[in-house]
């Protein structure tokens, strides 16, 4: 979860020494068959250490040298792709796989529903709501707002009677999420805009007068280049000035930091939580509203200076609830008086589990019921399951039916209370359909299908374990049709081409979910590989942290043995064995590349950090030193130089073919990263672009994250019909 605006990066100066001019380079035409890029002497000493970075002028995309090298890299990958005979079958194939749809869970407002769905033919999910009569309405329709397709609903949250509806749209893929309030009676915007609002929850009172939210500071108010950041927590009332709304939280606090905050269905309790970045801890405060005005709450803290994470919900009966990982790295669920909130009086009411993740919870508490019940959600080695508890005890009972190994999320109930509960199931072959449970009859049953019809390929899913470089056990799965089953009904029949993909990072966990890359490949006869690497959560906040910071070569260590696995058991050879990853991913296959470039084929890295140096002064870097370090600590600038793709670049070495996919409304990760490795790798390969070429895929008006169908259809074309034509999978 790599999680704004571009910022010109200064150049690295002060303790760590003074930058080398910039002198402007090109390659010689005659020597080089690709585009010339702009190449200087730039390098930075940081720590007694000279870091080279000759292709630094790359960072502007606005110059001139820039821009022209831009064009020629556009006009060199048009010509690859007319060779890419397979690209249009994999877009009228992914087109098919798409038209299944989606669906969300319900999100109950008393006899209202609100929910989304995206038909065969729509380019973006839709928002609906469900009169208590049973008429369906569109509520908001990102298409009608802008025909254009280039504009997203970044998030909704409904007042909790249900009558207003708090919704965030954003342009051109740039995340910058405008709140407005619309009345879901006549569909008319009631309130609002309110801008730099990018990732606000939304927290109503009761009545639907007034809302927590967060918002960045004016521009004006903050230093130079830090537009970014300094976010506050405020109180918004209907009707009013946003410039007038009362600062409630955050002055003081680090620059980076995301807030979250909430408010009990009851309007008494209020949960602010700060999170410095994307650090694996953030502070918790509770606030009694029936105590003081809920413009200045008297904030009480819960868990400040902690290292760790806490979710806070006080239930309908009273309780609060805290979902940790203080003193329990795979997660428990803690019970309390939300009037001593503090750690020290929380009792475990389901304790952690010593092989699976608690990722979260659903009370049914409705009088029909001979006990109120507790759902709980797990991921047991990144396959989901689902527990039923005695809510005053915690005592487990049994298990819920799912239809597969799959994935659950979306866990939902209603907030009044009841015996029913929502989720949303998936799995490598199944579509997105929300399930519901009666808790009357302990039946599962299907609530609503992804609403397409589609002809999905028969594809086999195995789940194996393999040891990394130091020994640890890894788990991946692996995607195969089944109409190639050899003789042992789980291997393969022959080697195949190959896709290794993954994460790791973020605590972000990889768990089967339908995707129609997948799906596409493997029918068209290659093998598609999922690695659980450390970094991600597959295996609770130990997993995670054995993969961050100084631990970060373990990821890469986890993903070259995952593909060691693969040809040492038959699946493929190194020829034939394609890797892709994107954001942090990009990361990943960015070190893969430059770390082992004889082991694949071909790489398609995506939306990537490959700066490892610079990252911290474009997009959002600043938010992620926590995750990797900071160069301004002379042993965490040791761990990024150790690492960094862009500065492990070797002169003559056959790099394997990439393809580099970004977006200029990427205001996330910069586009510079691929920019500088691209060019990098350019110069430096001793395969030339008619064998292994270095490609730049740049997408104009789309960002880091949603997008319309259509342009997923064409993104995802594109890097099938490279890796395709680079290891020939087509039979």
């Amino acid at each position: 979860m790599i999680t704004g605006k571009r910022e010109r990066a200064p150049v690295i100066a002060g303790h760590r020494g003074r930058p080398r001019k910039v002198t402007q380079v090109t390659h010689d035409s005659s020597t080089s068959p690709y585009p010339a890029a702009p190449k200087g002497d730039d390098a930075d000493v940081l720590h007694g250490v000279t870091v080279p970075d000759p292709f630094r002028a790359l960072e502007d995309p606005d110059a001139d040298a820039t821009r022209a090298w831009a064009d020629a890299q556009d006009r060199l990958l048009e010509r690859h792709r007319e060779r890419w005979t397979s690209r249009e079958g994999f877009r009228q194939r992914l087109t098919e796989l798409l038209r299944s749809g989606s669906v969300g869970a319900p999100v109950w407002r008393g006899e209202r529903r609100f929910h989304s769905r995206r038909l065969p033919d729509q380019e973006h999910a839709v928002l609906l709501t469900t009169d208590p009569d049973g008429t369906e309405r569109t509520l908001i329709d990102p298409v009608v707002v802008d025909p254009s397709g280039t504009t997203t609903l970044d998030a909704w949250q409904p007042s909790k009677e249900g009558d207003l509806l708090a919704y965030q749209l954003s342009e051109g893929g740039r995340e910058e999420s405008v709140v407005r309030v619309l009345d879901v009676r006549t569909g008319d915007v009631v309130d609002g805009p309110i801008d730099r609002a990018r990732y606000s929850p939304i927290a109503w009172l009761p009545g639907g007068k007034a809302y927590y939210y967060v918002r960045r500071l004016a521009p004006d108010a903050v230093p130079e280049g830090e537009e970014q950041y300094h976010r506050r927590v405020y109180l918004h009332r209907l009707g009013t000035d946003p410039s007038t709304d009362v600062e409630v939280f955050g002055a003081g606090k680090d620059k980076t930091n995301y807030y979250g905050v909430s408010v009990s269905r009851d309007g008494r309790w209020l949960v602010v939580t700060a999170r410095q970045g994307t650090a694996p801890r953030h502070d918790v405060w509770l606030a009694d509203l029936e105590a003081a005005d809920p413009a200045v709450p008297e904030l009480r803290p819960v868990m400040v200076g902690v290292d760790a994470l806490a979710g806070l919900h006080v239930a309908r009966d009273g309780r609060l609830y805290a979902l940790t990982n203080l003193d329990a790295p795979r997660g428990r669920l803690t019970v309390a008086d939300p009037r001593t909130p503090e750690p020290e009086h929380w009792r475990d009411l389901v304790a952690e589990d010593p092989s699976a993740v608690l990722e979260d919870f659903a009370i049914l508490d409705g009088a029909e019921l001979d006990r109120p019940l507790l759902l709980v959600t797990w991921t047991r080695h990144a396959i989901s399951e689902i527990t039923v508890h005695e809510l005053e005890t915690g005592r487990r009972l049994n298990s819920l039916p799912l239809p597969g190994l799959g994935s659950v999320g979306g866990l939902v109930e209603r907030p009044e209370g009841g015996h029913e509960s929502w989720f949303v199931y998936t799995d490598h072959g199944t579509p997105a359909r929300v399930l519901h449970y009666d808790a009357r009859t302990h039946e599962v049953s299907v609530w609503e299908d992804s609403p397409g019809d589609v002809d999905l390929p028969q594809v086999r899913s195995k789940q194996v374990t393999y040891r990394s470089k130091d020994g640890t056990e890894v788990r991946m799965i692996i995607l195969s049709s089944a109409a190639g089953a050899g003789a042992d009904s789980d291997g393969p029949d022959r080697p195949r081409p190959a896709v290794l993909y993954g994460y790791g990072g973020f605590n972000i966990s990889l768990t089967p979910a339908y995707s129609a890359n997948a799906l596409a490949w493997v029918e068209a006869g290659g093998v598609w590989a999922v690695a659980n690497l450390r970094g991600g959560s597959e295996e609770g906040e130990e997993w995670h942290r054995a993969g961050m910071r100084a631990n970060k070569q373990n990821v890469f260590d986890d993903f070259h043995a995952a593909a060691e696995y693969l040809v040492e058991h038959g699946w493929t050879t190194h020829q034939q064995l394609g890797i892709s990853g994107g954001s942090n991913g990009g990361l990943l296959v960015g070190a893969a590349l430059t770390q082992h470039p004889e082991s694949f084929g071909a790489v398609v890295c995506s939306a990537p950090l490959l700066d490892m140096i610079r990252y911290e002064q474009f997009g959002l870097g600043a938010t992620w030193n926590d995750e990797y370090g900071t160069v301004e600590d002379a042993e965490e600038f040791r761990w990024l130089l150790g690492y960094s793709p862009y500065h492990h670049v070797r002169p003559g070495v056959a790099y394997p073919a990439v393809l580099f996919t970004v977006f200029d409304g990427d205001t996330r990760v910069d586009p510079m990263h691929a920019r500088k490795l691209a060019a990098a790798l350019q110069d430096a390969t001793s395969a030339g672009p008619e064998h292994r070429p270095i490609l730049i895929r740049a997408e104009r008006e789309v960002g880091h994250g949603a997008r319309a169908v259509s342009r997923t259809v064409d993104l995802a074309a594109d890097q099938l019909g490279f890796l395709a034509e680079q290891l020939r999978v087509i039979e």
